[in-house]
């Protein structure tokens, strides 16, 4: 019945993460393993280069996206008005200094030779979208009040209706 409780941790709904810590490690683990999964194709592929420029465009992703979800924790638990605000200066901020280290490291020579530009180009979009998908899966299954409702007797007819 889609009515009975359901309390977490039950075979209903095995317990998750709800902190928002979780969801900040949630979505690293899995851009870690894509990570992983990226150089290991690269380097079957392609070569060493390759494997470098997969785990050097998620590495980015993850020191980028990974401190500025901590970032937005922290502001969030001592001030949850303005987290909305750091949340969105915090991800432009992110996308200007991903942008930054990558015109840096093309400016400097290692992209070519060294590192492969399409391989660490490629896993900083994948890796953005895997961040962004795993760290939205996580927020949305994770059990956490928005908002705390008053405590009232409702009593009468109009009680049963809500």
């Amino acid at each position: 019945m889609t009515t009975a409780p359901v309390t977490n941790g039950s075979a209903a709904r095995p317990h998750r993460p709800a902190t928002a810590g979780g969801q900040v490690r949630s979505a690293a683990l899995v851009t870690l393993a894509l990570a992983l999964v990226g150089a290991l194709l690269g380097v079957l592929l392609s070569g060493a280069p390759a494997a470098v420029g997969a785990a050097l465009g998620a590495g980015i992703v993850l020191v980028f996206f990974g401190t500025g979800a901590v970032v937005v924790n922290a502001v969030a638990a001592v001030s949850p008005a303005a987290s909305l605000l750091v949340a969105l200066l915090t991800y432009t901020l992110e996308v200007a200094l991903v942008a930054l280290v990558l015109t840096g490291l093309e400016r400097s020579g290692l992209l070519g030779d060294t590192v492969d530009r399409a391989w660490t180009g490629g896993a900083v979009i994948a890796a953005t979208l895997v961040w962004l998908v795993a760290h939205i899966v996580s927020a949305t299954r994770a059990r956490m009040p928005v908002y705390d409702l008053p405590e009232t007797a409702h009593n009468g007819p109009e009680a049963s209706a809500r």
